[in-house]
């Protein structure tokens, strides 16, 4: 445990904050400006208080003589020996899974987009790219321990207010372009409609916010850690606050209710011009793909 405060809160950071804030602008699409913004607020709130709260128990734990550096071993503390170990086990193996491999292929398609952009008959397929970024990924996952990444995640900190900077200023130049898209705010006709597309914005904003690892973040903190869990979780949604409220009100306010799942999709459209310039939409692409190596290491 060498870790500071700071340390801590470029790991929560790189943990919580990726390219998902791209969805949030479809987010709000289902749910409108004011319930948008409100739903964001609550989710930040109580994720917040509940890393908070995750925090103390550790702290707590770690003053009785029970130190513990892995989720599983909390919540089995916590909640009791047996099943329960295994249990947080298999849910936090299936998460971190998921987002490995979502990382992977994804840095893999920011590759792709690059490749054609450059060569736009290359011979080069998707899998060959992922398998590129396979390889990268394995030799950087043999740095040797969580604390290695400091400087990594410090990187991508950086990274995420750079892409989120290089989208707002996108999306502020396709709502003033010549070929900017009509503003619709309106909800779904059908009451059906409107309350399912409520219900997925609500889930994107909740997984947004997800971490499954502040136990073993707290873990690389040097001792006392009194306090420092909580500068590194002010930090992490201090970023927050800028990334997330920026991208999704300058992503909705353009492409109201036509936002997709991702706003390069709706910058970079099939048909027609690109509605921002092209090196500045190329600059967001690489930007993700070197954060999304930190977020597959983390």
């Amino acid at each position: 445990m060498v870790g500071e405060w700071y340390h801590a809160g470029f790991h929560v950071t790189t943990a919580i904050v990726g390219p998902t804030i791209l969805t949030l602008p479809y987010a709000f699409r289902g749910l409108g400006w004011a319930l948008g913004l409100f739903t964001l607020t609550v989710m930040g709130v109580v994720t917040f208080y509940s890393y908070y709260l995750m925090s103390l128990v550790l702290e707590h734990c770690e003053k009785a003589g029970r130190r513990h550096i892995r989720f599983r071993e909390l919540a089995s503390d916590v909640l009791g020996a047996g099943w329960i170990y295994y249990f947080v086990i298999f849910i936090q193996t299936a998460i971190n899974t998921g987002i490995s491999i979502g990382s992977i292929l994804l840095a893999g398609e920011c590759l792709q987009i690059m490749y054609w952009s450059i060569f736009p008959d290359g011979p080069l397929h998707l899998w060959e790219f992922i398998a590129m970024v396979t390889v990268v990924m394995m030799v950087l996952s043999q740095l040797p321990s969580f604390h290695s990444l400091r400087h990594v995640n410090l990187a991508s900190l950086l990274l995420s207010l750079a892409y989120t900077f290089v989208m707002v200023v996108a999306c502020l130049h396709a709502g003033i372009s010549k070929n900017a898209p009509s503003r619709d705010y309106s909800l779904q006709s059908s009451k059906f409609s409107v309350v399912m597309s409520a219900f997925t914005s609500i889930s994107i904003i909740a997984a947004i916010f997800g971490n499954g690892i502040v136990p073993e973040i707290q873990a690389t903190l040097a001792p006392p850690v009194t306090g420092k869990m909580f500068k590194g979780l002010m930090m992490c949604y201090a970023v927050i606050f800028v990334t997330f409220y920026s991208a999704a009100i300058s992503g909705y306010y353009v492409f109201g209710n036509k936002a997709s799942s991702n706003i390069l999709t709706d910058l970079m459209p099939d048909e027609g011009p690109a509605l921002a310039p092209t090196w500045l939409l190329g600059l967001g692409v690489v930007f993700i793909l070197l954060q999304l190596f930190a977020i597959g290491l983390v």
